[in-house]
């Protein structure tokens, strides 16, 4: 069973995220800010955290920056109110792994909270394997039947991202914020370069394949 800490100032709405984590199989530690989350970190197991941002004592940003800083790597989920472009990137740029905004779905909730732990797990391995087909995080080598080749860091980066969350879409914009400088002036059809060269690369590669959702992004599908 994976421990999730749920850090929210708000008693009913802490207590809601409680009830809904406890059904759906997770056990829950609770704290009202970041410094009694600090507090339980020091004596508690976490595999994930659910993050408010406002907060008294301490703020989900302040919190999150001293996570990394300290070189913990539990994934965070940042779940806020705030919802500028300016407040997510003040997110992400802090090193939260995903970014919520309240009103919150549960049941998305729930499905990023599988992924990024999906996603911990394979990064705490350093490498994906699909099929006959595997990516080692560590040298970005690609290994397929007794072949090893090296992939651009951006292309690894950007294949690893999509496999790590199989069939999820990204748009090309949450591609940019994350595997791009978000302050670069690089524009968003880069993303279509990388993918295009990534489909030129694996075009013969029968475990899967990186699938347009129109209007939206990316996504990438296993085969068979």
């Amino acid at each position: 069973m994976f421990n999730v800490m749920v850090v929210e100032d708000d008693k009913n709405t802490r207590r809601l995220m409680e009830t809904v984590l406890s059904q759906n199989g997770y056990n829950v530690i609770s704290a009202c800010d970041g410094v009694e989350a600090l507090d339980l970190l020091e004596r508690r197991q976490v595999d994930l955290i659910v993050l408010d941002v406002m907060m008294p004592r301490m703020d989900g940003y302040e919190f999150t920056r001293l996570m990394r800083s300290g070189g913990s790597e539990i994934p965070i989920l940042m779940v806020t109110a705030k919802e500028t472009m300016a407040d997510k990137r003040e997110g992400f740029g802090s090193g939260a792994d995903d970014y919520m905004v309240k009103p919150v779905d549960e049941e998305e909730m729930l499905l990023r909270i599988n992924a990024l732990l999906r996603r911990a797990k394979i990064a705490s391995e350093h490498c994906i394997v699909i099929g006959s087909t595997k990516f080692s995080f560590d040298a970005m080598t690609v290994e397929r039947n007794g072949m090893i080749s090296v992939l651009p860091q951006k292309e690894f980066l950007l294949i690893f991202k999509l496999l790590s969350y199989q069939n999820k879409v990204f748009t090309r914009r949450q591609l940019m914020d994350e595997l791009w400088d978000m302050d670069s002036d690089t524009d968003e059809r880069t993303v279509d370069v990388h993918i295009n060269r990534l489909r030129e690369r694996f075009k013969d590669n029968g475990d899967f394949e990186i699938v347009t959702v129109r209007g939206l992004g990316y996504k990438a599908v296993a085969k068979g």
